[in-house]
């Protein structure tokens, strides 16, 4: 049986343990006064409070150095990229099957809409051959792309694309860089690896990717801007079919790099195709 003692202590030991939280005689709250807590508050809120201030203010000069429609850098990526449409390295369906080769079909119809004649004739019919420079002009210019210059890979005299007798469409396009300004005279050039060559068709001509179309002044000055394409149309035979091809596109006859073994995207694209009769 505990002695009187140690039941005083215990009492004490236990005052004092609620008092370290609140002193019901000095009116403390873990230590401090009313008075003490308001100043120590005041102090954080005034603290947070300018450094948010700083924080707002070196924002607001930071963006006072940026123009709306010109990157301050714009030298990470001097070359573009070669993509692709359909929206796949790996392109395999069967020619009489329509369920299977329909998803690559509404891709590019669906791609190609901005390009429709009836949209870019509100555009500007630029002179070939010639760079489109506009640094006067903040809102800027764009070069009319007619889809119906893709012809057979138009869409417009065969809605399949060609998928559905076996001689498939590609479309290519290079990647936006802002100033970009190609020498030489750009065209597509792609070849199939195997041991027989396979025939192909370019739209434009000769894959040809106008001058007229650069530079881009990024998408705010050039909203309604749409890449040049050059459409590929393989001319695949019987024997092509049932195998899987490796087809590879670079961008040649220009500046453009296309050899760079570390970005196997840089200037050039590998897909793969495969045709099942």
């Amino acid at each position: 049986m505990a002695s009187t003692e140690d039941k005083a202590a215990s009492k004490e030991n236990t005052s004092s343990w609620k008092d370290s939280i609140y002193n019901p005689r000095t009116g403390e709250l873990l230590g401090r006064t009313a008075s003490s807590w308001a100043l120590i508050l005041l102090f954080y809120l005034v603290f947070y409070c300018f450094l948010a201030g700083m924080f707002a203010l070196t924002m607001w000069v930071m963006l006072l150095t940026l123009d709306d429609y010109v990157p301050r850098y714009k030298d990470r990526i001097p070359h573009p990229g070669l993509v692709i449409r359909p929206n796949t390295l790996d392109i395999s369906f069967n020619k009489s099957d329509s369920t299977k080769y329909d998803q690559y079909v509404q891709q590019l119809g669906k791609f190609l809409n901005s390009y429709d004649d009836t949209v870019q004739e509100k555009n500007e019919n630029c002179n070939p051959g010639e760079y489109n420079l506009q640094d006067g002009e903040m809102t800027k210019k764009v070069c009319r792309f007619k889809r119906s210059t893709l012809s057979r890979c138009s869409g417009l005299t065969d809605t399949n694309f060609g998928y559905h007798d076996g001689k498939p469409c590609i479309l290519l396009k290079m990647n936006r860089i802002i100033g970009l300004k190609p020498s030489g005279d750009p065209y597509i050039n792609c070849t199939v690896k195997k041991d027989n060559p396979v025939q192909m068709q370019y739209f434009p001509s000769e894959g040809r990717i106008d001058k007229m179309y650069f530079p881009y002044y990024g998408k705010k000055a050039h909203e309604l801007y749409v890449q040049p394409l050059v459409a590929v149309k393989l001319l695949l035979t019987k024997e092509d079919y049932n195998k899987e091809l490796s087809v590879e596109c670079r961008v040649e006859g220009s500046n453009l790099r296309n050899n760079d073994e570390r970005d196997k995207f840089l200037g050039r694209v590998t897909f793969r195709i495969k045709v099942v009769e």
